[in-house]
């Protein structure tokens, strides 16, 4: 039975891993956003600790060395009590998040002092995110042009696309600053949620490794004595 659940924590690390990389390869390569979303990064290193500690469980189980099952208890003690301190955090700072959002990105102000590339990365926000400029609407962009992803789509029947708020000059009104905090907010939630899962998974796996830690010393007890 233990064997059985340490191999399915490994199986559990891998798939984290697994998932947490296609999301940083398929979501990341974005100057502005990347350093706004460090969940998958943090993602990516619990899914793979908890694969090499999946499989230490099992070696330890399957040798009955009491050192590996000890070692794979203190260091699943360990992810866990910062898995907790990293939620709490988490939930107590999300409503300082737009303070600390609009603060990294008015230090990018002016845009037309930005490389190249960080203005590429600022016009494909504002196409996925129908927003324009990064703090103050498209006045960020001055003097620079206003870039075409400012303006507002419109269709046959100048209606405008769903989600978009455009001004009366049909150009984005909302800054992409607001539209980045409230996708970390819509997040934080699917991300916690999460990491509940992980430390209800930790938790079992703590229980586990003990009472087999334990079974192991009653059974090696009578050997010993003799």
């Amino acid at each position: 039975m233990a064997i059985v659940f340490f191999f399915s924590l490994q199986l559990s690390g891998c798939l984290i891993l697994a998932v947490s990389i296609y999301l940083r390869v398929s979501k990341g390569g974005n100057e502005i956003t990347d350093q706004y979303f460090p969940a998958v990064n943090l993602m990516i290193a619990i899914g793979a600790i908890i694969m090499v500690l999946g499989f230490l469980g099992c070696c330890g189980a399957l040798k009955e060395s009491r050192c590996m099952l000890l070692l794979f208890f203190i260091f699943l003690l360990i992810i866990f009590i910062l898995l907790v301190a990293a939620g709490i955090a988490g939930a107590v700072s999300q409503n300082k998040m737009e303070d600390w959002v609009n603060k990294q990105l008015k230090a990018m102000l002016p845009l037309a002092n930005q490389p190249q590339s960080v203005k590429s990365d600022l016009e494909n926000l504002q196409k996925d995110l129908k927003c324009c400029g990064l703090v103050n609407g498209k006045t960020d962009w001055s003097p620079d042009p206003f870039p075409e992803s400012c303006r507002c789509n419109y269709t046959i029947s100048a209606t405008p696309v769903p989600g978009a708020e455009c001004g009366s000059d049909r150009y984005y009104s909302t800054p992409c600053s607001t539209r980045i905090v409230n996708l970390m907010k819509e997040n934080m939630v699917i991300v916690l949620g999460i990491a509940f899962g992980i430390a209800v998974l930790l938790i079992f796996g703590l229980a586990f490794s003990m009472a087999l830690y334990c079974q192991i010393g009653k059974k090696d007890g009578p050997t010993t004595n003799a």
